[in-house]
């Protein structure tokens, strides 16, 4: 989740809301790609999640980094809660998991180069301590009760009302991990044939990247079962935003729609102020309850964004929201697919092809069935499967006309053969983990941390 903003300059009305979302438009030769993945820390010698103090725990993993490898500590009331450096982030999650949110890069070379980077500078504190961390999209085994609630007040505020409006919100808080990739868009027609593409193929990514079988010990229905943990966690907020295919779609929408999402907090002078259930569109009248008198900041209104969570999410970038977290590579798999469909106006076209005469009822129903089926969902006559053997070839074609060389790749395609392999086979992730679950791990799931960890 991310770093909370202050500051920003004043709010007067829409206009300006929509102005601060617009002025994200960037010219094709800026465009950059930033990754994201969180992942589960634990206890090797218990296998238990790492709690925030002690010699084996969170607090421990972030001071080793910034004392071993010069990130700049981020403290709240005292604590310290994330870490900076370059143009990247580290960050908590509300059980602990641990998230890079990496820099804004110009190829999936730099970005998987980051990745890698990162996972060697955690594994080689996580060694000294006594720890492992492992990319699932589900904690596997531990239960709500396991996992201990990091000092950061945003969580402490979420947690308090995600039971009022749902019930899976702190399974999603607590329990589950993702990757995901952000990228950026020219224009408002372009950030409304992105938006478009990203949120139709959403479950594709679910499918492909499914990882999470298990939840508390055992087989739960699903190959994706952090996909299924958002559809019943705030309404409000989640979803597959059935008003970005309809015509008139554009910033000022969007901006329609997140005026109308309920506030979790305001953040001022370092601490986080209740305003769960409030209105923004109240904020800006001058009428919240949390702060009688006071209209938001530009701060206040990118803080609030950071609280929506629908499939694919609008700030002044894109972000790609349906894939669980896994190994490192899928984490470079992810922007590989995004990228090689998005950022080349052929393949652009070529993605929409394929999804432009889907309805918002089958756009929904497929968003379920990738969560359970995987690539065995179908949509509109045709298997997932199928789809994605065709989408992983637009993507494909997308990052060879990018052309984007480092040593000996002359492109960045490879970066997709993860995925190919997936498609081909129809096998996810999570189907692969079910096998060994049923096979030769004899339904022992101690064995997914010795063989799946970083």
């Amino acid at each position: 989740m991310s770093i909370p903003q202050e500051g920003g300059g004043s709010v007067e009305g829409i206009d300006d809301l929509v102005g601060w979302m617009s002025a994200g438009c960037k010219p094709r030769g800026s465009w950059r790609i930033g990754t994201e993945h969180e992942k589960f820390g634990y206890d090797k010698a218990g296998l238990r999640p790492l709690p925030y103090e002690g010699a084996c725990s969170v607090r421990a993993m972030l001071e080793g980094l910034r004392d071993g490898f010069g990130w700049a500590p981020v403290l709240e009331q005292g604590n310290i809660i994330g870490l900076t450096k370059d143009g990247a982030n580290v960050s908590l999650e509300p059980g602990g998991q641990l998230e890079l949110s990496g820099a804004p890069l110009e190829t999936i070379h730099q970005t998987c180069d980051e990745v890698n980077a990162h996972l060697a500078e955690v594994k080689a504190v996580a060694d000294a301590i006594g720890a492992g961390f492992i990319g699932l999209g589900a904690a596997p085994v531990w239960r709500h009760e396991d996992m201990d609630r990091m000092p950061k007040g945003r969580y402490r505020l979420m947690t308090d009302y995600m039971g009022r409006v749902g019930t899976h919100g702190t399974q999603m808080m607590y329990r589950t991990c993702t990757v995901q990739v952000n990228l950026d868009f020219e224009s408002e027609a372009d950030m409304v044939r992105k938006l478009r593409v990203s949120l139709a193929l959403q479950p594709l990514a679910t499918a492909l990247f499914a990882n999470s079988p298990f939840f508390e010990g055992r087989p739960n229905g699903y190959l994706s079962w952090r996909s299924r943990i958002w559809r019943d966690l705030d309404p409000a907020r989640t979803g597959m935003l059935p008003f970005a295919f309809e015509d008139g779609m554009g910033f000022e929408r969007y901006v329609d729609y997140a005026l109308d999402v309920p506030m979790y907090f305001v953040y001022r002078d370092g601490r986080y102020i209740d305003a769960l259930g409030q209105s923004f569109r109240d904020f800006l009248a001058g009428r919240l309850p949390a702060l009688p008198g006071e209209k938001p900041t530009l701060g206040d209104w990118a803080d609030h964004l950071t609280t929506l969570f629908p499939e694919a999410r609008v700030k002044r970038f894109i972000e790609m929201r349906g894939a669980d977290g896994g190994p490192w590579r899928r984490l470079c798999a992810l922007p590989a697919l995004w990228v090689g469909l998005l950022y080349d106006g052929t393949a652009l076209d070529a993605a929409w092809q394929v999804a432009k005469d889907w309805t918002a009822a089958e756009r929904e129903q497929l968003r379920i069935d990738a969560s359970r089926l995987g690539l065995k969902a179908e949509i509109a006559g045709r298997s997932l499967q199928d789809i994605a053997r065709e989408v992983l070839g637009i993507a494909r074609s997308g990052l060879a006309a990018r052309a984007r060389a480092q040593g000996f790749d002359r492109d960045e395609t490879h970066f997709l053969n993860a995925l190919h392999e997936i498609a081909e086979t129809g096998i996810t992730p999570a189907e692969e983990l079910l096998a060994h679950y049923n096979g030769d791990w004899n339904q022992d799931l101690s064995r997914i941390y010795r063989e799946y960890s970083y």
